[in-house]
């Protein structure tokens, strides 16, 4: 029985192929199966690798993102660091040109202070000379001074002799009213030429015609001669009007004659008016035009 299955299993080893593979699967299956265990951890071994690198690629694939994003950042900023580096060397330029205005400026302004330097120096001559000048002017007006107080005390002499006069005036007055009374009744010509002769010993010199043409009309409003008595004395001239009565006209006529003679010759004249009868409102008129007043009356 043993023989003829050996003999069974002989024949089907030479003439079944399957058979003879199954047979020799059989015999190297433990084999087979010690490495199919080791190629099962190797697996494992592999797969964790795989899951290690698989973990790790994920980890560089977030890496090489973020370098990504730092590197279109990069970029980004590059781009504004060349805009900003553009609008640097622009400024830089410009700045460039103004350096070199302010250079020129600053060449300019030497040039100007040099002439200044210079212009000082003249102008230090020119004060060292005005010390001069105000060292000699001081003196001179020291002898000013001194002739100022001479001339005060000659002041002194002449406000003595006008305090005389004034005596004289009121005299003058006095008499002024007395020939008023008497010669009333003369012709205004008559009483003129009779009163030349107390105004020309009582004011000193001697009264004489002031004739001229006014062309512009300053005193009757048209052009016309203006004659007035006038009396020219060492001190000063006087503008007589003598009237045997004035009144405010007579006062504005007096005084219009005077600022002609003063266009006319330059010089201030006094103004006096002698009468022995003055109207209120002649002396008013006197009073604000500054017309002297000698009359008769009070």
């Amino acid at each position: 029985m043993e023989a003829e299955l050996k003999e069974r299993i002989l024949k089907l080893l030479r003439e079944d192929l399957e058979f003879r593979y199954a047979v020799a699967g059989l015999v190297g299956l433990e084999e087979v199966l010690r490495r199919l265990d080791e190629s099962t951890k190797a697996i494992r071994s592999l797969q964790e690798q795989v899951a290690e690198n698989t973990r790790a690629i994920r980890s560089l694939q977030e890496q090489v993102r973020s370098l990504q994003e730092e590197v279109s950042l990069f970029r980004e900023q590059a781009l504004e660091n060349a805009k900003a580096l553009r609008a640097l060397q622009e400024q830089v330029a410009e700045y460039s040109k103004a350096i070199r205005s302010l250079q020129e400026q600053v060449a300019e302004h030497t040039r100007a202070i040099r002439s200044l330097q210079e212009q000082v120096a003249e102008h230090s001559k020119a004060i060292r000379s005005l010390q001069e000048q105000v060292a000699e002017n001081t003196r001179a007006i020291r002898s000013l001074q001194e002739q100022v107080a001479e001339h005060g005390k000659i002041l002194e002499r002449h406000s003595e002799a006008i305090r005389s006069l004034q005596e004289e005036m009121r005299d003058f007055g006095r008499i002024l009213s007395a020939i008023g009374a008497r010669w009333g009744v003369l012709a205004e010509e008559a009483f003129r030429r009779g009163m030349v002769g107390i105004v020309e010993k009582h004011f000193g010199g001697r009264v004489q015609k002031w004739s001229c043409y006014d062309e512009e009309g300053e005193v009757y409003g048209h052009p016309s001669v203006v004659e007035a008595d006038l009396l020219v004395t060492d001190r000063e001239h006087v503008l007589v009007e003598i009237k045997s009565s004035a009144s405010k006209a007579d006062v504005y006529e007096l005084w219009y004659i005077g600022r002609l003679y003063e266009k006319k010759t330059g010089i201030k004249p006094r103004l006096v008016v002698v009468s022995p009868f003055v109207d209120e409102r002649a002396k008013e008129a006197a009073r604000r035009l500054g017309v002297e007043i000698y009359a008769g009356r009070p």
